[in-house]
């Protein structure tokens, strides 16, 4: 039995952290990602922290890290962009795979794959902001969220 309290430290892996990045969420992301990094180098790891903007692949291409920890939020970071760009580079990350963060992160494609499992999903419609704009899509009160945007960007409550 290993006593957690006095094991030793990691080698010097290097692991990347993304973070911040081109989505609607970049301020929270900034944030987790600097706590997931000073918690990696508290855990003895070589770490980089990176703001991934469009160069990503360029600057992850020279730094040739063991391992990336993606604490990229929203568009880019979660839907699956940032897990191709890591596939192909040969890289591995945390997340979900590039489909699997593809299908989670568009609303209506979820909801398709747990209905089709026979998971309960809530009455939702699909509509686009300007039909939403004329006339009530539902029966209010109904709660009115981006396709394919993160947590809480463009919620509005109806």
């Amino acid at each position: 039995m290993v006593d957690l309290g006095t094991a030793p430290k990691r080698t010097r892996q290097h692991v990347v952290v993304l973070k911040g990045g081109l989505s609607a969420e970049r301020e929270v992301s900034l944030r987790s990602g600097a706590a997931v990094a000073e918690a990696a180098r508290d855990e003895g790891y070589s770490v980089t922290e990176v703001d991934a903007g469009r160069d990503l692949a360029d600057v992850l291409a020279r730094l040739r890290p063991q391992a990336c920890f993606n604490a990229l939020h929203g568009k880019y970071g979660e839907d699956g962009c940032v897990q191709g760009i890591l596939e192909m580079l040969e890289i591995p990350y945390t997340h979900s795979g590039v489909l699997a963060s593809s299908l989670a992160m568009h609303k209506e494609r979820a909801k398709d794959v747990m209905k089709a499992c026979g998971v309960p999903v809530a009455e939702a419609k699909l509509v686009t902001r300007g039909s939403a704009l004329k006339v009530h899509a539902m029966q209010p009160p109904y709660v009115v969220k981006p396709v394919a945007e993160g947590s809480s960007v463009g919620v509005v409550i109806v």
